[in-house]
């Protein structure tokens, strides 16, 4: 774990020695999201394999590029694609990022996902107020020994999304004039998609939206006492009764297509934080 701690500083110090100035709030896109972060006015950009002991990208949707900048006058660190459990990567690497966020001075992280939508009243393309998440993915960050800190040992969860964000988050929706959901996801380790049987499992818990990645990263970030916002692009919607194959490049690319959307949303909600 020390030489965990020395890697996170590390990275840390090599993107405040380019930026100089800490940042206030963290956004994480995921698969096809890379251009929900246009309205950024970029300082400093680094591919990931630029930063001492980043992870790397491996999946196809995920530019890998980490920028700092601007948005309505707020120091604003930018992640274009995130690392995943069915990578290969342990939940320490996972939340990297997160930890190397915390020593930046970020107290607020947006985080996006592209999702498979299980609530039958959502379409492909809609957005998802993550209100809560499930997290299935057999993996906890927290642990092995505690880093006092970063966080206390049993962070408390029952408010892992913060009400206040949501709210800034429904209010951008309202202003925009997009009609956003609201729900549950589940975070599975993946890669294989999910079969009829586990759709209707899922169903039943009270899932609305499922995705191999993000519950990582909040545990990390709430243990860290970052207030958090999740959203989640709805790519697919599953029917277990009646299941249609889905294609990562159809994800990939019904996710671009709302990107726009989401970067409606995340600047909205900078603006108002």
């Amino acid at each position: 774990m020390k030489n965990y701690i020395a890697r996170v500083n590390e990275a840390a110090a090599f993107i405040k020695s380019q930026t100089k100035k800490d940042a206030e709030i963290g956004l994480l896109t995921g698969t096809g999201l890379g251009e929900s972060a246009q309205s950024l006015a970029t300082v400093a950009s680094f591919e990931y394999r630029e930063i001492p002991h980043f992870p790397v990208s491996t999946v196809e949707g995920h530019m890998g590029k980490l920028l700092v900048g601007d948005m309505h006058a707020k120091r604003i660190i930018a992640m274009q694609g995130r690392f995943h459990l069915y990578e290969g990567y342990s939940p320490l690497e996972v939340t990297f990022p997160i930890r190397v966020m915390q020593r930046l001075g970020v107290q607020i992280l947006i985080l996006s996902n592209a999702a498979g939508g299980l609530n039958p009243e959502f379409l492909p393309g809609d957005i998802m107020i993550i209100n809560d998440h499930i997290n299935l993915t057999g993996s906890n960050p927290l642990i092995g020994p505690n880093v006092e800190d970063w966080g206390i040992r049993f962070p408390d969860m029952s408010e892992a999304y913060d009400k206040s964000l949501t709210a800034l988050a429904e209010k951008a929706g309202a202003d925009t004039g997009i009609d956003l959901k609201k729900g549950v996801y589940t975070g599975l380790k993946g890669p294989s998609l999910e079969t009829p049987a586990e759709v209707r499992f899922l169903k039943t818990i009270g899932t609305d939206a499922v995705g191999f990645s993000t519950v990582q990263e909040v545990i990390a970030a709430v243990q860290a006492k970052m207030k958090v916002v999740g959203l989640s692009t709805i790519t697919n919607v599953n029917d277990p009764d009646s299941p249609v194959p889905a294609t990562v490049e159809e994800i990939i690319q019904v996710a671009r297509k709302g990107a726009y959307d989401l970067e409606k949303i995340i600047s909205k909600v900078v603006e108002n934080v």
